[in-house]
């Protein structure tokens, strides 16, 4: 009786269908990821739709146990009322599409605001398939491509997930550099004394650039050169990288930046390249992607362009 209920509640008033065939995918998938790689939707859709259809019909439909779906009892009740009426309206979904029609996927890709600036934002008018574009920050991303809502990262950072693979594809110098009104060769004698309080202090009499959400390069810099962390704060807190590239480049002060952001700036003239560090700090550059993908072909598509920068 309470299961006739259930069913009379659900019937009783219309629904999204959306979350039904959400619903359908999910129970035939066993996986949020599965059933969002089947709807060609994102995870965090898959999860929305799963929690509407739920708070709808008053019940849990399944139970989430490590990654897997499990069916509860009304969950089975459900698809088995819906599978059969799902099946068909599918069926004629596929009669009246056009033949020629074809499904254009959505890739989504994360990476930090300024790579996709520099790299891939000039080329996404020209993409033959959906693109959505995400910035945060490295762990996240990798938990992200993981749990399949991201398909593809471009990260200095290797996650340890057996289901991520990384494609090392080019490296980052960080750099030290300044506006044209630093005084480059005063630091150039002070480099000749070898003396790294000497050169520290001279530094440290700078106006320094700096972003609100990402001090790394600037700290990592500094203590492989110096062998601690920066006892100052910057004068300048910016939105983001390319912002202290363009704001360097109206004048003074120094920044510690990825090559690759500022190479055309110095070779203008814009900017200036003051040093590379005693030891210099490298960054390999990855892709990072799940090793089970239904969208290979614009993935790779993607990487052709993001080398065809990096080659520049």
């Amino acid at each position: 009786m309470i299961l006739l209920v259930f069913l009379h509640h659900i019937f009783d008033n219309m629904v999204n269908l959306e979350w039904y065939r959400t619903f359908k995918a999910i129970y035939k998938t066993g996986t949020l990821t599965g059933a969002a790689e089947i709807l060609f939707i994102s995870q965090p859709g898959v999860s929305l739709h799963l929690s509407s259809l739920e708070t709808y019909v008053g019940n849990k439909l399944f139970d989430r146990t490590g990654r897997k779906m499990i069916p509860t009892e009304h969950g089975k009740v459900l698809y088995n009322a819906l599978v059969e009426p799902l099946t068909k309206l599918e069926e004629v979904e596929k009669n009246f599409q056009r033949s020629t029609e074809k499904h254009i996927p959505t890739i989504s890709v994360g990476m930090c605001f300024e790579t996709f600036q520099i790299t891939l934002e000039q080329y996404v008018s020209t993409l033959p398939f959906n693109l959505i574009i995400s910035f945060g920050e490295y762990p996240e991303m990798l938990d992200q491509l993981d749990k399949g809502i991201l398909d593809l990262i471009i990260t200095p950072k290797k996650g340890v997930s057996a289901n991520i693979e990384h494609e090392p594809f080019s490296y980052e110098k960080i750099v030290l550099v300044g506006g044209k009104e630093v005084d480059i060769d005063a630091f150039k004698e002070v480099l000749k004394t070898k003396n790294k309080g000497f050169i520290e202090d001279w530094l440290k009499q700078q106006k320094w650039y700096g972003t609100t959400g990402d001090m790394e390069h600037l700290f990592n810099f500094w203590n492989l050169n110096f062998g601690k962390k920066p006892d100052f704060r910057p004068n300048y807190i910016v939105p983001n990288l390319n912002s202290i590239v363009r704001c360097l480049s109206a004048g003074g002060g120094l920044a510690v930046v990825p090559d690759f952001l500022c190479n055309t700036e110095i070779d203008n003239g814009q900017i200036q390249l003051v040093w590379e560090g005693d030891k210099k700090l490298k960054n390999t550059l990855y892709f990072g992607c799940r090793k089970k993908t239904l969208h290979q072909e614009e993935i790779d598509h993607i990487k052709t362009l993001f080398r065809k920068v990096m080659a520049r």
